[in-house]
């Protein structure tokens, strides 16, 4: 990454070396990273610093980090990568119902945390703006014109098909949870069996994936919800 205003990347964690791997290894990727080693100075770094994305640790010493992603979204809309040692499901769907754009579980490698934080910062820039067509492999998903292709070739999808391909398309690489999706193809106050969802899902594969068993579009996060493979 060569630019001339790099991405600031505001790093949580309460921990010294880890903080210290972020610094090197994401200003080896060509970022601005500035430090934060509790919720309350991660607040301060968010009003005084102005930065571009976020990732933050769960286990502050002072605020726990899904307080602290709901007191970011009061203020801020910047992406929020959550790094965390909790693996447990819940955790995970409470943070990205809570406004988090992606959760990465330690321990990880630094070449998938680059990805998702250049994932979550594309969707920044798209937010602006959004790109009206998306390639993703075979996949062309036009959304001016709600068309979509594979291969070359037209697919035919139904109303909530396609809706829910769109809410998936506008926020390619990044996990949704099932309530998330629910809501954004079916409207707040619908009840979010997954069951209910995984039909849709099912009839989705069928039309768009190559191999609807192996799907590469489509991307299952288990327990949590659904991914759409970011754009190319």
């Amino acid at each position: 990454m060569t630019t001339l205003h790099p991405p600031k990347i505001l790093v949580v964690d309460d921990e010294p070396p880890f903080r210290h791997l972020l610094q090197t290894s994401l200003t080896a990727e060509g970022y601005r990273v500035i430090e934060a080693a509790s919720g309350r100075e991660a607040l301060a770094r968010l009003r005084d610093s102005a930065p571009d994305l976020c990732v933050l640790d769960l286990g502050l010493p002072d605020i726990d980090g899904i307080d602290l992603i709901q007191r970011f979204r009061q203020a801020s809309t910047i992406p929020i990568i959550v790094l965390s040692s909790r693996t447990w499901e819940q955790s995970k769907i409470d943070a990205l119902d809570l406004g988090a754009d992606d959760y990465v579980t330690k321990p990880f490698a630094m070449g998938e945390l680059a990805a998702r934080l250049r994932t979550a910062l594309r969707h920044r820039v798209q937010d602006h703006g959004a790109q009206p067509v998306l390639e993703i492999g075979g996949l062309v998903i036009d959304l001016m014109r709600g068309l979509v292709t594979v291969g070359g070739q037209p697919i035919r999808l139904s109303a909530t098909e396609y809706k829910l391909l769109k809410g998936l398309a506008l926020h390619a690489g990044k996990a949704l949870t099932h309530r998330q999706i629910v809501e954004a193809v079916w409207g707040a106050g619908i009840d979010h069996d997954p069951q209910y969802l995984r039909v849709y899902v099912r009839a989705l594969r069928q039309k768009i994936e190559p191999d609807p068993a192996r799907p590469i579009f489509l991307l299952t996060e288990p327990g949590v919800g659904y991914r759409l493979r970011p754009a190319d």
